[in-house]
């Protein structure tokens, strides 16, 4: 692209700072593009005539050099007061009034300023001492107690959206005391406690919210007409004042009308409205003013100066605003346009959202930088505002034609916040309905407001953790895409200023959306990028639970039939993968994928700008990764316009040392390589990654809010990005949205299916099932009894149940009849625990709906769980109650192995599911899908039976099931809920949802999570979203959570005479929290005995101690080992938990009742730190790393023993997060070994069926068991448990039971490993994955059992036949599978016979010959 330097030069001079920078194009030629941006630069140029600004703005980064912030750039306190403050020069004898006042953003800084220092210079009346505070300076305790002098020398405050709640404490602290002796307390919208300080004369607001008045009512009865917000309630408020005022008495009327005239000059924002604002409330209600003005005339104030609540503005209009789009084009069109070079019939256009007060304020300059470059690339703009915080009625005004079409082709919303509601209270729903209308691409790109752009270059975590909920997190629910930093504000005036390559990328991004709703689709081009992890030929198209290439199959027939070019693109699965991975005899003989293009290194220097920052871990290009020894080389097949390609992977998982290093390395040429190839080689117009989950959203950078440095930043740079995720995992599709600015596709995983029993498991429950009807019988009773107890030892049961008889000296005969049901009950007990568990059959294959089976699975998992907050009943319990039992005594004799009670659980699941399946019935067509779902409540069959009292299908399925009195009626709501659900479950979205991000629209915003707990994850295939982190833990996470800790902590009681653990160590997971909505992080807040508080708006930011009286045991000690993930999304949560820890260890209680204060004060003597410093419990990775690389290891055999798994993750997961310094993860290494030092306890959550401790490395790789016998004084092995709440039935179990029942109902499982064979090479794959995760508990825990290896052995490798399956569909993994078994012996985790080991190494040389084609 041509150098902008003249443009530069002339937007300089308007105040618009943005730096030209040269980047690659897509849009018309570059001397199109340059003619536009020197006719467009003219006009700019033209309008600084008609603009002034205040501030010389700098054209290059202003943090290109900025300075390393002490401690690592800790945030919020770098900007200082002392910069608002004024004080007069000549008070002249008048009487001076002093304001002080509290903002959100600074933006009013410098009108402010401006007013006060209008009055000094031109009032005979009074003089004004001015200083204002922006609200996250108050976390500062000088900054505080600076704040706490002025506002007692204060005559007036002034605050204006104060939502943040702990410092809408501070402020209250402070100005409440204060309150009677101050003159005037304005407070405009904030939090009620804060609004409640509002004092005009007799005007106040201290019952709002809490008894009635006049505007309270009013601003209720707006809310529930339109759901407005309190901003929007004022607003309405203001128009109709005369109407209001009539029921108030005159001197009440007149300090209300003051109220609302103040309000109105606080919103109008320029300098002349402030300074009326305060001149009137100077003369009116100052002391001193007051008296000194006795015998004067008051200043007549001006009218608030007012732009109209909504209009379009654009920066070198002769009008302000336009109040129509009608008279906005006639002169755009007319008139800009062809002066700029820009065609109006051709031009992309871009709708932008932005901030009324920086309008007002002429605080503008970061949007006209925007502006000016979207039209210099050729497009249109349309920049609309609202006075509010809802700006879906300017939408729906603005972006409309008179013909009722969309004239926008993208959406940038520049204010950051939520589209209906801003920061105080959000309709998502209405948000979303709004933009689909639309249906074009909604991108919110955030300005700086709690930092500078120092503070934020400097600091690792990106953005400050309060805007990334309020302006990142909220947004995402509206379907908000793209969260690029654009702007921050200039650290000594508070002014906004734009941050040139952000605004630079921000409108390159843009124009590709456009560009993908403009282009025809024939001519687009498609990168589908696939991946292959760990690195290896037969893990090409790794992606959870997702049958990738059946999926890219079908993928391409619909990119077909939509009119893109796919070339000669076969239309067979395996055709697919052969052409990718190589031809089919290349498929054996050759390590190496299909070469799609090698890239020279002058060609990949000279393409991708950062090249050189990567030799300082990698040395110079092209290096040994995806390199030929010459050129690097990228990996794929092109069919037409659509390329399908292998992502590199991170390229240190074989490397011992890189595996150590606290923080992750940058990407490797050949990575780099990779992303350059698809911009610049391949011209991509979009890419779509393919599964869960590849390494591009994990490389180095901040946490949220890249940096021009950051990798994801730089590798995805301009290229659209669409990713299909699992749908039960929004933590990770999360950091994808965030990070590599992808928009997300969900996918469904395989319905979770009952396990089933086989072999001896089976004929276990055959024999109890004879002994139900032969228990009382002398002969027969006891040898059957001696049947189970011999064969379950065959099973190894033993290691489950504690007190089956020994084989060789036990004789039923010798024992009573309730002994012989205590062995027959825990015995079923244990089986049916395993014939239940839930596990994902197969793969997914993207567009294939569940067939009804599918769905009847998934159903009966939705309809076991209770659902109070809907009202609904769990069928389970309404059963129950039919024989007079309540369900969770069921629960608890079924654990205990009670046999009545296992027996009637069973019962009521196998009727449940005949209940399921009638309902499921009557949609199900004759191939046994639901296409249609009847509506039996509405079903006029259904009607008349019920006239002539027929019961539903269901309720006689159950009475059938041996149930006969069961309600009907209490089963009414649940099947209600089911018959939805089940519409959610067969709908077919994954295809059109894809489609619609390739064909530039707006993708419908949904949960990610557990389908299970929360239907409303479906259907699939929409733009997948976290939760508002501010929401948890809920309540009824919070109730969930105490009722584990109580099981928890009975158990570790049972087990160890009575006494509690001091320690545990408990490890947080990102998805496992959304899914739950933050049980396990309220099982920390529980275990120390710290509750969490909701604050008036329901958000969850404080804690506070419960009394140790109350809490009837001793405060718990805990270590925190949060996931990278977690530590992204949930770093507020990480505050809650340190706050509360800090709290109990410094309680002023016995030590022997609180372990959180005895281990702090020792290790605060230990190491030399304060008690506060010592309670530092909460760790996590350094910023931007994500986890411990104990998997990596394991997974690549890159590890020599288990100290250097250990030490990696001593040194990986030793950040700690403090809540006294916020803005970073400092490394702590001693006071984390300190901590874990003391560990009685290690301990994880299970919370989803369909993802458990096998199925994936990271529970793992976070595991800290061995870790913690090694640091502790006495070696002694801590106890390893976890919490399975995957059903309604919540247990505990030890971690070597875990693995156990994992390893039974799934890599033994002949349902398992047969459904995963029927998808082929994946499914090799899929079953090899299992057997290596299963070693890493070896490896890190020492918890797996030998027979579950012996077991595995004899299914794989010593039954010639499956031998041979596994060899034909996928010999690398095969191969994978025989180097994890040597290893696994090699290692000592498992001993067996020589002649197993023989045959192991024989098959790995035949095995290895097969693949190099000897």
């Amino acid at each position: 692209m041509a150098s902008f330097k003249l443009a530069a030069a002339v937007l300089l001079s308007v105040g618009a700072s943005t730096a030209w920078q040269t980047r690659t194009s897509f849009v018309n030629s570059p001397r199109t593009i340059q003619k536009s941006a020197l006719q467009t630069a003219a006009l700019y140029n033209k309008a600084a005539v008609q603009r002034t600004s205040p501030l010389s703005m700098v054209v290059t980064d202003p943090t290109k050099n900025a300075p390393t912030l002490g401690g690592g750039g800790g945030m919020f306190t770098a900007s200082n007061a002392e910069n608002r403050r004024v004080v007069p020069e000549d008070v002249r004898g008048r009487p001076t009034m002093k304001i002080v006042y509290v903002v959100l953003e600074s933006q009013y800084q410098s009108s402010m300023t401006a007013a006060a220092k209008r009055i000094n210079a031109g009032s005979d009346n009074m003089a004004v001492e001015c200083v204002g505070y922006l609200l996250e300076e108050l976390r500062n305790e000088d900054a505080f107690e600076q704040f706490k002098k002025d506002v007692s020398e204060a005559n007036v405050f002034i605050g204006s959206l104060i939502f943040v709640q702990e410092l809408a404490e501070k402020v209250s602290e402070v100005v409440t005391p204060l309150r009677d002796q101050l003159d005037a307390v304005l407070v405009f919208p904030s939090m009620p406690e804060v609004m409640r300080l509002n004092k005009v004369g007799s005007f106040t607001m201290k019952n709002l919210g809490q008894s009635k008045s006049v505007v309270a009512d009013f601003m209720k009865k707006k809310k529930q007409e339109d759901g407005s917000s309190f901003e929007e309630g004022m607003l309405k408020l203001l128009r109709t004042l005369p109407k209001v005022l009539k029921f108030l008495p005159s001197d009440k009327a007149a300090d209300a009308r003051t109220f609302m005239m103040s309000f109105q000059y606080w919103l109008g924002g320029s300098p002349e409205n402030l300074e009326s604002l305060l001149l009137m409330v100077g003369q009116d209600y100052v002391g001193p003013i007051k008296e000194s003005m006795k015998d004067k005339e008051k200043v007549v104030m001006q009218e608030p100066v007012l732009l109209p609540d909504k209009a379009i503005w654009h920066p070198v209009a002769p009008d302000i605003v336009f109040e129509t789009n009608e008279k906005y084009f006639q002169w755009y069109n007319n008139e800009f346009c062809p002066d700029a070079g820009i065609d109006p019939k051709t031009a992309p256009t871009v709708g932008i959202i932005l901030q009324k007060s920086h309008i007002n304020t002429k605080d503008d300059t970061h949007y006209v930088s925007l502006i000016s470059e979207l039209e210099s690339r050729g497009a249109r703009v349309v920049p609309i505002y609202s006075g509010g915080l809802d700006f879906s009625g300017p939408v729906e005004d603005y972006f409309y034609g008179t013909n009722g079409k969309p004239i926008v082709d993208t959406i940038i919303n520049l204010t950051g916040f939520a589209l209906v509601g801003g920061p105080a209270s959000q309709d998502h729903k209405k948000a979303a309905s709004v933009l689909k209308k639309l249906n074009v691409p909604y991108m919110c790109a955030v300005p700086l407001v709690f930092q500078s752009f120092e503070e934020w270059q400097a600091s690792e975590l990106g953005l400050h953790p309060i805007q990334v909920a309020l302006q990142v997190s909220l947004p995402e629910i509206d379907g908000a895409i793209e969260p690029i930093i654009y702007a921050g504000r200039e650290g000594a005036t508070g002014r906004s200023v734009p941050l040139a390559d952000r605004v630079n990328l921000l409108a390159d991004r843009a124009m590709k959306w456009s560009n993908l709703r403009t282009k025809k689709n024939e001519e687009k081009k498609i990168a589908i990028t696939i991946f292959s992890f760990p690195p290896d030929k037969g893990n090409v198209g790794t992606a959870a639970y997702l049958d990738v290439f059946d999926s890219i199959k079908a993928v391409l027939k619909q990119l077909k039939k939509e009119g893109y070019n796919i070339g000669d693109a076969p239309d067979d699965k395996e055709a697919i993968m052969e052409s990718v991975l190589n031809d089919p005899e290349a498929r054996i003989s050759s390590p190496e994928l299909n070469v799609a293009y090698r890239m020279s290194t002058d060609e990949y220097y000279e393409l991708t700008p950062y090249a050189k920052d990567l030799e300082e871990n990698w040395g110079p290009a092209p290096g040994n990764l995806n390199s030929d020894g010459q050129n690097l080389v990228v990996y794929g097949k092109q069919f037409g316009n659509v390329f399908i390609g292998v992502q590199p992977s991170f390229g240190y998982e074989g490397d011992p040392m890189r595996l150590l290093f606290a923080k992750s390395a940058s990407p490797h040429h050949g990575f780099a390589a990779y992303y350059t190839y698809l911009e610049k080689v391949f011209n991509a117009d979009a890419v779509l990654h393919f599964g869960t989950h590849g390494s591009l959203e994990f490389m180095p950078g901040k946490q949220v809010g890249m940096s021009g440095t950051c990798y994801p930043d730089r590798l995805i740079n301009s290229l659209p990005s669409a990713y299909l995720y699992a749908a039960n995992n929004p933590s990770e599709a999360t950091i994808a949205k965030r990070r590599s600015y992808s928009a997300t596709v969900s996918y469904l995983t395989p319905p979770a299916e009952n396990a089933g029993l086989y072999k001896g498991l089976k004929e276990l429950k055959e024999l109890i099932s004879s002994y139900q009807g032969l228990r009382e019988n002398e002969a027969r009773g006891p040898a059957i009894i001696n049947s189970i107890v011999s064969t379950a030892w065959t099973c190894n049961l033993d290691k489950d149940i504690a007190d089956l008889p020994n084989l060789e000296t036990f004789d039923a005969k010798t024992v009573d009849l309730e002994r012989r049901d205590d062995i027959a009950g825990k015995v079923y007990s244990q089986i049916m625990q395993i014939e239940s568990r839930l596990l994902p059959c197969g793969l997914h294959t993207v567009g294939v709906p569940p067939s009804a089976e599918e769905a009847i699975a998934t159903l009966v998992n939705i309809a076991q769980l209770d659902r109070p907050e809907d009202n609904i009943e769990g069928i389970p319990r309404v059963i129950a109650a039919s024989v007079g039992r309540e369900i969770n005594e069921v629960y608890r004799g079924n654990n205990q192995g009670v046999l009545t009670d296992v027996e009637l659980n069973e019962k009521i699941v196998m009727a449940s599911r005949a209940a399921v399946r009638a309902l499921v019935n009557q949609s199900t067509d004759s191939n046994g899908r639901v296409k249609e779902v009847k509506n039996f409540f509405d079903d006029v069959g259904g009607f008349f039976g019920s006239l002539v009292g027929a019961k539903k299908p269901w309720t006689q399925a159950i009475i059938d099931a041996g149930f006969p009195n069961v309600s009907e009626e209490r089963l009414a709501p649940v099947f209600a809920y089911l018959e939805f659900c089940l519409k959610q479950v067969v709908a077919n979205n994954e295809l059109p949802g894809i489609m619609e991000l390739l064909n530039g629209q707006f993708l419908m915003p949904a949960p990610g999570g557990d389908p299970i707990r929360n239907p409303d994850v479906l259907p699939t295939g929409r733009n997948m979203h976290a939760l508002d982190p501010s929401s948890i833990p809920t309540t009824a996470a919070v109730e969930v959570s105490e009722d584990v800790v109580r099981k928890l902590l009975e158990k570790l009681a049972d087990e160890n005479d009575g006494a509690y653990p001091e320690s545990i160590a408990f490890t947080l997971w990102g998805t496992d929290n959304i899914k739950t909505y933050g049980e396990s992080l309220a099982q920390v807040l529980a275990l120390v005995g710290v509750r969490p508080v909701a604050d008036s708006l329901g958000r969850v930011n404080k804690v506070e101690l419960i009394p140790l009286e109350k809490l009837g045991r001793p405060r718990i000690d805990v270590v925190v080992s949060c996931s990278g993930v977690f530590r992204d999304l949930f770093i507020n949560q990480m505050n809650l938990m340190d706050r509360g820890i800090k709290m109990a260890a410094e309680a002023d209680e016995p030590l022997d009742q609180n372990f959180v204060r005895k281990h702090a004060i020792e290790q605060a003597a230990e190491l030399n730190v304060s008690v506060r410093e010592a309670a530092c419990r909460v760790f996590s990775n350094s910023a931007g790393s994500y986890s411990a690389n104990v998997g990596l290891a394991i997974e690549n055999g890159g590890w020599e023993d288990e100290s250097q798994l250990q030490e990696q993750f001593l040194t990986r997961k030793g950040f700690a997060f403090n809540a006294d310094k916020p803005g970073m993860m400092e490394q702590q290494a001693d006071l984390f070994k300190a901590a874990l030092k003391t560990v009685d306890v290690t301990f994880q959550n299970l919370d989803s069926s369909e993802i458990s401790i096998t199925d994936v490395s990271h529970y793992y790789d976070s595991d800290p068991t061995k870790v913690v016998q090694g640091l502790r004084d006495d070696k002694r092995k801590p106890m390893s448990l976890m919490a399975d709440t995957t059903t309604a039935n919540a247990q505990v179990r030890t971690l070597s039971e875990t693995v156990r029942l994992d390893a039974r109902t799934k890599l033994l499982n002949p349902k398992f490993y047969e459904g995963m064979l029927s998808t082929g090479y994946e499914g090799v794959r899929e079953i090899q994955k299992r057997l290596r995760n299963t070693m890493g508990w070896s490896a890190t825990a020492g918890e797996v059992d030998n027979f579950v290896f012996e077991d595995a052995n004899d299914v794989f490798i010593n039954d010639p036949e499956m031998q041979q399956r596994l060899l034909d569909t996928n010999p690398n993994a095969f191969r994978d599978m025989v180097t994890t078994f040597l290893e696994a012996n090699g290692r000592g985790y498992w001993e067996t016979s020589e002649e197993n080991i023989e045959r192991l190494q024989e098959l790995y040389a035949e095995v290895e010959d097969r693949i190099e084609g000897v």
